[in-house]
């Protein structure tokens, strides 16, 4: 049995810099990384960091045309009313800050001839405020750059350790209902099988990325399953928002195609390509002042309608105007090369596809959680800032900052924290299991971005009649945390009888003011693996745990 002062389950952005932070203070930190580590090479990241495109939404200091309440606004407006303000404030102003010590760790990013960054817009943005690395690889040297860093500590002898193609299966609880470690699966898809363990530690940190394989397409890799939303819930923690699945616009559209397609990044629309249906007409004339650089939810939404109306497999990316296609988005250029799709006209084909879970575990403005020494951050964290409705690359911003935050709260628990018996970590011998296609087809038919009462009920029950398993490998763990997941993302969906953000409902189609807060869910005290309780509402203007 392995000890640590703190566990983080994930290696993306908001993983690895809190790994990273902790370790240079002097914790014990042991990372859980789903996948393979920073030798991986052509073989696919666990990390949606790593697949990022547009950039990270920071306030330059020496960018005169824009501010902290600048950028807070435009998450605000975004955000469709659910957004928590204060901690949005504290996130944003924090962000130079944060990428700055990301630069530190070696991160490059692009530049013009002056050595100032480069900036460019994406939708929802009133000012150009999007860094960028290698054009529309930001995520990639994000990813590479923590990697490199995490390496360098390690062979500088700091107590960090990362266990690679090992995924967390339990929160461990002591006696007194608090964090005493994590139960772990190690599963390399060797002959010799999937091998178990358990570090025991006072703190631990869920940053395990998001839930994009609750649909039969999107843009998340393989390992995007909803592990940290499912272990919070088993161990007792809340949830919220849930029910805000953000939908990218422009995913590359391939006939046929499941699991993750490449993304069209939105910084082409803010270089001047043009969303047209089959017949040449734009997209979102007429739908919002904004035009193609309106928020995700109202962009996703007409060009799912421009597809209706045509009767069309997709709509288009009209690059034709563009100069340098290639050289300033390689990685877009790459992907649609590597999927075999051919650009006739400047014209890229594209279809919205799942992207970002805006909700999540509920934190404070440091990862706490509900349950004492259980943290989150990252996309699998709720803290308040992307409300209903994300801003784009906000993400990679809200990761480096809660990352760091993470870190700091588990140094400062080292202080407190008293060692604990392992007790009950409430882990059901049998788990709700639908099979992965039979869930993917079902949720994005009834949960994606149309929704009803009728179906998101008739879908719940299914979920919950879904045979109980005992899981034994990483497969079966993952599909029992995509069960759970989507029956908690059905429930809220329930819940909330209106229109708001990424959450339509066809049956509602109006935005009530008096749901301007956000439901909180829990596990019940029944039996039931999938038992899902109400048990708090959220106003927008702060965090509750």
């Amino acid at each position: 049995m392995r000890s640590a002062d703190l566990v983080v389950v994930g290696a993306g952005v908001a993983g690895l810099t809190a790994a990273l932070r902790a370790a240079r203070a002097g914790l014990r930190v042991v990372v859980l990384n789903k996948g393979a580590g920073a030798d991986a090479g052509d073989a696919e990241r666990p990390t949606s960091t790593f697949y990022a495109q547009g950039g990270i939404a920071v306030v330059l200091p020496d960018n005169a045309e824009d501010s902290v309440d600048l950028h807070v606004a435009d998450t605000l407006a975004a955000g469709a009313g659910l957004v928590a303000a204060g901690p949005t404030e504290t996130i944003v102003a924090a962000g130079w800050e944060a990428v700055a010590a990301l630069i530190d760790d070696g991160a490059e990013f692009d530049r013009d001839s002056d050595g100032r960054l480069l900036r460019t817009r994406e939708g929802g943005h009133s000012v150009r405020r999007i860094i960028h690395a290698g054009g529309d690889a930001t995520g990639a040297q994000v990813q590479r750059s923590l990697e490199r860093a995490t390496v360098d500590a390690i062979a500088a002898g700091l107590a960090l350790t990362c266990l690679d193609h090992a995924m967390a299966t339990s929160i461990l609880r002591a006696d007194d209902g608090s964090v005493a470690g994590v139960s772990f699966l190690v599963d390399d898809g060797s002959s010799g099988g999937p091998t178990s363990g358990t570090i025991t530690a006072p703190t631990v940190l869920l940053a395990t990325g998001g839930a994009g394989h609750l649909y039969s397409a999107t843009t998340n890799p393989a390992a995007a399953t909803g592990d940290g939303i499912a272990l919070a819930l088993r161990a007792g923690a809340r949830v919220a928002d849930l029910e805000f699945i953000q939908f990218h616009p422009t995913m590359l559209y391939v006939p046929g195609a499941r699991g993750r397609r490449s993304l069209v990044s939105e910084a082409l629309r803010g270089e001047g390509a043009r969303l047209v249906d089959s017949d040449g007409r734009s997209v979102t004339e007429g739908v919002h002042p904004m035009g193609d650089l309106a928020p995700r939810d109202v962009v996703a939404r007409a060009v799912t309608s421009a597809i209706e109306r045509t009767g069309a497999d997709c709509v288009y990316l009209d690059i034709s105007g563009m100069t340098d296609f290639d050289g300033r988005f390689p990685t877009v250029s790459a992907g649609i090369a590597a999927a075999g799709v051919e650009i006739d006209g400047g014209l890229i084909p594209v279809i919205p596809g799942a992207h970002y879970l805006c909700g999540g575990v509920v934190t404070d403005d440091r990862g706490r959680t509900s349950l004492p020494g259980l943290l989150a951050a990252g996309e699998t964290a709720r803290t308040g800032l992307h409300g209903a409705n994300r801003l784009a690359s906000n993400s990679l911003l809200e990761g480096l900052v809660m990352g760091a935050r993470a870190a700091d709260e588990a140094v400062d628990r080292r202080e407190t924290a008293v060692a604990r018996a392992v007790g009950d970590d409430r882990q059901p011998a049998a788990m709700r299991v639908m099979p992965r296609t039979d869930l993917q087809n079902r949720m994005s038919r009834f949960a994606a971005l149309s929704r009803t009462r009728d179906g998101l009920s008739e879908q719940l029950a299914a979920f919950r009649d879904a045979p109980l398993v005992e899981p034994a490998g990483r497969a079966e763990y993952e599909d029992a945390a995509l069960t759970l997941v989507a029956a908690a993302v059905c429930a809220a969906a329930v819940e909330r009888t209106e229109s708001r953000g990424a959450h339509a409902r066809v049956d509602y189609p109006g935005t009530d003011p008096g749901q301007a807060r956000s439901n909180v869910f829990a596990m019940g005290e029944t039996a039931d693996d999938l038992d899902l309780v109400t048990v708090e509402r959220i106003a927008r203007q702060g965090l509750a745990l």
